[in-house]
């Protein structure tokens, strides 16, 4: 149901429409989505991937979408449910959920602005700076609801570190680095500074692989010149994930190659 929501997001907010208003409606002819042709990815498959009324073709993004933000809370939520489970008290149950709702916040803003960004090379500050405010408040409730101020320190430090390391490339090539990566940078380093230092060092060194990567393979296939420009948001968001997932286990093989576990 979110990432049916998501696709509205995707589709409206470069657009600068609203999100509520008007309901949601066939491009091609403007016929009302019915309720029941609105559920997510089963309306899709039993309309055969067309508009009731005009028979126009709806993009297959839409069901992928919905697939795509059902597995990402399915994976956060089994990564970050033991947590919950495993709370000892209230309060440390109050500060689990949280944690699991600012990720999940975390993930469906992901998915949008990833889309927006490969379709627009835009990532909106309409998504973008009230995602702060909503992080924010959620970590700072798990960290005083869990006594774990040292835990808020370190994702306000990982914020400040990120937005400074991005500031500073866009202020070095503004041609390679855009104004929306440095605003979203911040974002990210709150969330890889919550899941700790380890995650930082990964979750930042792994958006500009996975981004290094992607632009070797576009120039190796032709598909893309030096000069070409290519949304690093999502790669951005990619290497975050990674590190706030795998970026203790990461760290941690690296330093044992060089013996220093």
């Amino acid at each position: 149901m979110i990432g049916s929501f998501l696709n509205v997001v995707i589709h409206r907010v470069p657009a600068g429409r609203s999100i509520v208003r008007p309901a949601s409606a066939c491009p091609a002819c403007g016929a009302r989505v019915r309720p029941r042709d609105n559920v997510p990815i089963v309306s899709w498959l039993l309309l055969k991937g067309r508009c009731r009324d005009c028979d126009a073709q709806v993009s297959r993004r839409y069901p992928i979408i919905e697939l795509v933000t059902a597995a990402a809370f399915a994976g956060v939520t089994l990564v970050m449910a033991g947590a919950v489970l495993d709370a000892r008290s209230v309060p440390y149950a109050l500060a689990a959920v949280t944690a699991l709702v600012a990720h999940l916040y975390f993930a469906s803003i992901s998915i949008a602005l990833a889309a927006i960004d490969l379709d627009t090379h835009r990532l909106p500050d309409a998504i973008v700076l009230p995602s702060y405010a909503v992080g924010g408040a959620l970590l700072s409730i798990a960290a005083i609801a869990a006594d774990d101020l040292e835990g808020l320190a370190t994702a306000a430090a990982g914020a400040g570190i990120l937005f400074s390391l991005y500031l500073t490339l866009a202020m070095i090539t503004p041609r390679g680095m855009g104004m929306g990566d440095v605003k979203l940078s911040g974002l990210i380093g709150l969330y890889l500074g919550w899941a700790g230092w380890s995650a930082i060092a990964v979750g930042t060194l792994a958006a500009f692989l996975l981004g290094g990567v992607l632009g070797i393979i576009l120039l190796a296939t032709r598909r893309a010149s030096r000069n070409t420009g290519i949304p690093f948001g999502p790669w951005m968001l990619g290497g975050a994930w990674m590190g706030i997932m795998l970026g203790e286990p990461i760290a941690q093989g690296y330093l044992a190659i060089f013996g220093l576990d």
